[in-house]
């Protein structure tokens, strides 16, 4: 690849997983090509690491994610499963067979009206069926386009991810699983080891290995995997099996598990919940034993049985019902926080990151932001981060309760979209200084001095750049109050290896103790063993140990 990039391999499986990795790759999409300073345009983040070159079959050269997505039969609507950038209209023409032809034609979804308002200044399809694109700044992506208001909200007319996602894709990136539905009482993917039992048929084995050999033998260095992964559903078995996959063909790589569960649910289904957290403690527990390291992340207040109200961002408003508000949230802080091995110029590689975080059997990482950063017109870096205080500032997005009082034993924090002339004071020589942070000469000391002063005795690294995160439509509109447009917003996110989650894993163990198994023997029926229960208790508990305040802590 350009650069010598250290490439990524990009894993999506489920449908929650598809509308965080929607928004994800809107706004991978809307950073190509869109320096707005001088400063910016240096490139802080290499989007090879993610995305790879190609030609279609008329030499057009493409840019697209180096993906593998995995869901269910009826999740695409408009979409097709090979893509619409390699589609050609000549080639579905021409059939060899001369003989009588009886044509079925499935029900054709319309594409989302407000997403075809967006695509329009990027491109059309002509009457020759060919894809015409505007020119490619850098060769990369399509050009600026135009961010104007949206008639009316997109949220009310999203049914599915493909609704609002706006990048072209591969033909080998869509893997579609036949045997469920995505919709309807029947036919559903609702347990582990249904999920297990996919990627154990012959077809859908094949399917994937054959896709993972096409990216990956194209990369000249690949640092490694990261699974986005629905928890709460069947799809944790797949990205079990799939993660397993990823171990014994790929030994040495990085595999980075993104574990996402909706944010909202209620005591009224009582199966759906003890599924969810069913789950959650097999998908956690086997996906610990292949990745590299694994993060839950949810608006949600609790990985248990009992809901708690969803997280609360103090400059952000959303409804906690839509997958389409909470999707995107999460799209943010992972933009943000993935960016350490993302970097142009000296990156953090996968396995580097998560040796950092994970000594001591703690393999299990949270993940907190603050969406946006709030830093006003006129304030500096050290002003903001006085004004935000503690560590208790942040909002948690892995559902593992409230972290005040917790302990931090390893962090890798990102404060992007901030720019140079903010980085450090500028108070009038002779002014009393409020703090030893306006002191410090250069942004990167600011932030430095900021995190040992919250946490004097944890390791910690940490990125400051200048490239923001971008929310432009179709991202849902969510910052009334930072004026009507915001296209871009200064982020703050951090992993962390916590102390809190002692009390969540144990307290998931303690949950299925408590589960009388007789009751939901269909969860048994559909591939997992007694004797796995035992073990995954076990698991559990071996796993929150590792956790607990002072374990494997020299001071």
């Amino acid at each position: 690849m350009a650069g010598g990039a250290r490439e990524v391999l990009t894993l999506q499986l489920g449908h929650f997983a598809g509308f965080v990795g929607a928004h994800w790759w809107n706004q991978q999409d809307a950073a190509l090509g869109r320096a707005t300073s001088a400063q910016e345009s240096l490139g802080e983040l290499c989007p090879d690491v993610l995305y790879r070159t190609g030609q279609t079959l008329h030499g057009q050269e493409t840019y697209t994610p180096r993906l593998i997505l995995m869901d269910l039969k009826g999740s695409l609507n408009s979409l097709k499963q090979e893509g619409g950038l390699y589609w050609d209209k000549q080639l579905d023409a021409a059939v060899a067979w001369h003989g009588k032809l009886t044509t079925h034609k499935e029900e054709v979804y319309p594409q989302n009206p407000h997403l075809q308002d967006l695509l329009s200044a990027e491109g059309v399809r002509s009457s020759d069926g060919f894809w015409r694109v505007k020119s490619i700044p850098n060769g990369k992506g399509p050009p600026p386009v135009t961010t104007a208001a949206i008639p009316k909200p997109l949220e009310s007319s999203v049914r599915v991810w493909s609704d609002f996602l706006r990048v072209h894709l591969h033909p080998r990136s869509i893997c579609m699983i036949q045997k469920y539905n995505h919709d309807g009482e029947t036919g559903r993917l609702e347990a582990f080891g249904q999920g297990e039992s996919v990627l154990k048929e012959p077809r859908y084995l094949e399917e994937l290995e054959d896709r993972l050999h096409f990216y990956v033998e194209e990369c000249d260095y690949l640092q490694g995997f990261q699974i986005l992964c629905d928890l709460h559903d069947g799809f944790s078995g797949v990205g079990a099996k799939a993660a397993e996959l990823l171990q014994d063909e790929y030994s040495g790589r990085g595999i980075i598990t993104w574990g996402l569960i909706p944010g909202s649910y209620s005591l009224g289904e009582p199966q759906k919940n003890i599924y969810r957290l069913l789950n959650t403690a097999f998908g956690l527990v086997r996906l610990t034993a292949y990745s590299s390291f694994v993060c839950p992340l949810s608006l949600g207040g609790s990985l248990g049985l009992r809901p708690q109200p969803p997280v609360n961002f103090p400059h952000l408003h959303y409804d906690a019902t839509l997958p389409f508000h909470c999707s995107a949230i999460l799209a943010t802080a992972l933009d943000t926080v993935t960016v350490p091995y993302r970097l142009r110029s000296s990156p953090v590689s996968m396995v580097h990151l998560a040796n950092m975080l994970t000594f001591s059997g703690k393999k299990v990482v949270t993940a907190g932001a603050v969406i946006p950063f709030p830093l006003v017109p006129g304030q500096s870096l050290p002003d903001a981060l006085v004004q935000l205080g503690g560590a208790t500032s942040w909002t948690p997005l892995s559902a593992c309760g409230n972290p005040l009082g917790t302990r931090c034993f390893a962090q890798s924090v990102v404060l992007r979209g901030i720019d140079r002339a903010c980085h450090t004071s500028q108070l009038t020589p002779g002014t009393p200084l409020p703090s030893p942070l306006h002191a410090c000469t250069t942004g990167e000391e600011v932030l430095a001095q900021y995190l040992h002063q919250q946490q004097p005795r944890v390791t910690s690294s940490s990125h400051l750049l200048l490239t923001p995160c971008r929310v432009a439509p179709p991202y849902p509109y969510l910052f009334s109050s930072l004026g009507q447009q915001v296209h871009s917003i200064p982020v703050f996110g951090a992993l962390c290896s916590s102390s809190s989650l002692h009390q969540t894993l144990g307290g998931l163990a303690t949950e299925l103790t408590k589960l009388d198994l007789r009751r939901w023997a269909s969860f048994l029926d559909a591939g997992v063993e007694q004797d796995e229960m035992e073990e995954l208790l076990q698991e559990l508990h071996s796993l929150a140990q590792c956790y607990q305040d002072g374990s494997g802590l020299t001071d």
